[in-house]
């Protein structure tokens, strides 16, 4: 059954780790030149107050190579397309089955040589991808410091995606008995589960807060410009939101600035019958001196500014992730997925046995 198995797939087998055979001689041949710059260019750029210059240098090399990371992203999804997909489908839309059940070898043996070949090649194929892929970019990589930007196309979780979509088209081939919708179906299926996981992936471990006053502007106290004071601890840090909140923590504004209406957003007060308020917030309980219209800075206004913010409980929350998290959200994250995996598989088993008696 082995020797069966890899005579149906050795096509695709032999044409994939081919591609993959090239990819690794075009990286092994450039990947050593990226790290000579950064060597020789960035990481002394700080002695020679260059560092803008070496790092756009760096980040601008070999901008085709650097694209092989969205090949990464569609890699999985092709892999259940027309490696999952067909497995089950194609024998069960042509009736071959029927033959490969009467030769003396047991459904189950049939199912777990299929899937345990085609899938091991399937997580072999994206790990050793991404393997590549995040070593030759480690050096662009350490210079972004944006490691959640790029988190489904690095480590381990690539893994985790292959093997789910694998098992997701084995399991619609089976129910659907047909290729083409299948297909369909595994890569709806697939993108679904890949966007809901972009979701839920910063709600697996609690996020880390940070809550500061917001800062009145030493200004007129009209409409300007939206003021961020809060960033995270780390420039590498992934920043869920960054929001202004009322005393009741209810959203205001955006990144430190007051929804002020009409597409407006600033530091600024309405005065309603004499008095100053915060649209969201409610109306100042201090004292302010006179207002005016013009943009001639004001020290007694800043001041009553403040004081009001204060009082009103006006405050700046940002909520990230701290890089620190980076490994256990990739382990996490394949854990699922090869969870979930193993939870198709095993559906299939049973669902053959009962639907073929």
């Amino acid at each position: 059954m082995i020797q069966l198995t890899w005579r149906q797939f050795r096509a695709q087998a032999m044409a994939s780790f081919g591609l993959l055979a090239v990819i690794a001689v075009v990286l092994a041949v450039t990947g050593p030149h990226l790290v000579q710059i950064y060597d020789t260019s960035v990481a002394p750029c700080a002695a020679h107050n260059d560092c803008a210059a070496a790092d756009n240098a760096l980040v601008n090399h070999d901008h085709f190579l650097q694209g092989l990371g969205i090949v990464l992203v569609v890699v999985p999804g092709l892999i259940g397309v027309f490696w999952g997909a067909p497995l089950l489908a194609r024998e069960l839309e042509t009736g071959t089955y029927k033959l490969a059940w009467t030769q003396g070898v047991t459904r189950r043996r049939w199912l777990a040589v299929k899937l345990g070949l085609v899938g091991l090649a399937s997580v072999a194929v994206a790990g050793l991808l991404s393997l590549m892929l995040t070593w030759w970019a480690s050096p662009i990589d350490r210079v972004n410091a944006d490691p959640f930007g790029l988190f489904d196309q690095r480590g381990i979780v690539p893994l985790g995606y292959a093997a789910f979509a694998f098992a997701l088209g084995v399991t619609a081939g089976m129910l659907l008995r047909r290729t083409l919708p299948a297909m369909v179906v595994t890569i709806a299926v697939f993108a679904a589960a890949r966007l809901g996981m972009i979701w839920l992936r910063w709600r697996l471990f609690a996020p880390l807060r940070l809550v500061a006053q917001l800062r009145f502007p030493n200004a007129s106290g009209h409409a300007g410009s939206p003021v961020q004071q809060l960033g995270p601890p780390n420039p590498a840090d992934f920043v869920i939101s960054n929001v202004t909140i009322n005393g009741a923590g209810k959203v205001i504004g955006p990144q430190g600035a007051i929804d002020l209406g009409n597409g407006m957003y600033g530091l600024g007060l309405r005065v309603n019958h004499g008095q100053p308020s915060v649209p969201g917030a409610g109306v100042c309980p201090n004292a302010f001196p006179p207002l005016t219209r013009n943009a001639t800075p004001n020290p007694g206004l800043a001041k009553a500014g403040q004081v009001c913010f204060d009082k009103l409980g006006i405050r700046e929350l940002l909520t990230y992730v701290p890089t620190t998290r980076y490994w256990p959200l990739q382990w996490c994250e394949l854990a699922i997925f090869t969870g979930l995996a193993l939870v198709l598989a095993g559906f299939t088993f049973v669902w053959l046995r009962r639907r073929f008696p």
